[in-house]
């Protein structure tokens, strides 16, 4: 009988341990990243309005907002790891970078670490399996600087200037300067127009990468859509 009782433990570790082992690793496991950069102008001209950092208002250009692993269903892991906190210390040397490259403009003014900490302990974590802490970030800010998408908008005639644009021109031109389809998100400014706000371009699961997205956001935008001055 106690022979019969410690296989039946046995059996039942057995059983428990994988499904034990797999929801950990699965916490880190994804398909791809979505690097997603914001218009300043299209966030701060809301009915919500907008804070510059402490630092000052940010450049007229698209910041970062965040680099979220994915899955190919749409879905995404969040909060994987709450044993590796932000860390301010482990990106010192990215500090001046990201004030620039990534500034908040949420309220109360901050300067900038209360936004990074918050895409770090969200979405950063679950991308550990593959790039540390200080990787999540260098490769945001380097995907900044290859994507240049004011760069790629301006060069077609597309500029922040309060006017109207075609969502079709918006989309063609970014893919025709990074080679890669983005996925363009729309908000509304304070009279209620629809306005470009996000930029969503993919990123292979190394973080080396752009590719074309394996699935793209819900939403969509209207076929004529404000591009607002900041």
């Amino acid at each position: 009988m106690k022979i019969l009782l410690a296989s039946l433990c046995v059996i039942s570790l057995l059983v428990i341990l994988p499904s034990v082992f797999s929801a950990s690793s699965s916490s880190e496991d994804f398909d791809f990243f979505y690097f997603v950069q914001q218009w300043p102008g299209s966030y701060c001209d809301t009915q919500k309005k907008c804070c510059y950092p402490t630092t000052g208002k940010p450049a007229a250009d698209f910041g970062i907002h965040g680099l979220w692993p994915n899955y190919k269903d749409g879905t995404y892991p969040s909060n994987c790891d709450e044993t590796k906190p932000f860390d301010k210390s482990t990106i010192s040397d990215l500090i001046t970078s990201m004030k620039k490259s990534w500034p908040t403009l949420a309220c109360p003014s901050g300067s900038g670490e209360a936004f990074w900490e918050h895409e770090w302990e969200k979405h950063g974590t679950c991308s550990e399996s593959v790039i540390d802490q200080h990787e999540y970030f260098q490769t945001a800010l380097n995907l900044k600087q290859k994507t240049n998408l004011l760069g790629a908008l301006t060069k077609a005639g597309i500029n922040p200037d309060g006017k109207s644009y075609s969502l079709e021109s918006i989309r063609d031109s970014i893919k025709e300067s990074i080679g890669f389809t983005p996925w363009v998100e729309c908000n509304r400014d304070g009279s209620g127009n629809s306005q470009l706000y996000q930029v969503y371009l993919c990123v292979d699961r190394s973080g080396s990468g752009l590719i074309e997205c394996p699935v793209f956001p819900h939403g969509k935008c209207g076929a004529e859509i404000e591009f607002p001055s900041f």
